[in-house]
């Protein structure tokens, strides 16, 4: 892995709030930086080709826009034509289009699935604690 020296004009709130962090872990504030930028700039390289501009600019919404995002589903007509179909597959082979339906309910279900996934991560990130652990 190459490294390269950057200089960065923080603000002084991120600079405490970067030490204050450090001093909890017990680990150098550059290592805290690192693993924060690092959170923050997704690795989007396994996702599908024509979703990882969306997955990288989520970064920078607004946490209502992503709070929009987290609570995103698809709508009941389509969740319910995807149970019929993948019921209706279990008891007969699928017509082309039949099949070709169901493989875009289920493209679109993993992209609304990844971008909720991404839109709590940055959520939780932001906020500071974990959004799902129930607290």
């Amino acid at each position: 892995m190459t490294t390269q020296i950057v200089t960065l004009h923080l603000p002084e709130v991120v600079l405490q709030r970067a030490k204050h962090a450090a001093d909890v872990l017990q680990r150098p504030m550059e290592e805290v930086l690192i693993t924060m930028l690092t959170a923050m700039l997704p690795d989007v390289e396994e996702a599908p080709l024509h979703l990882q501009a969306d997955l990288t600019r989520m970064t920078w919404l607004s946490d209502q826009e992503l709070w929009n995002i987290a609570h995103s589903m698809m709508s009941d007509e389509q969740q319910q034509l995807l149970q019929q179909l993948t019921e209706l597959q279990t008891q007969r082979p699928l017509t082309s289009e039949e099949q070709e339906t169901l493989e875009m309910l289920r493209q679109e279900y993993g992209r609304i699935t990844l971008y909720k996934a991404r839109a709590y991560a940055l959520l939780s990130l932001r906020g500071g604690r974990p959004l799902l652990s129930g607290n």
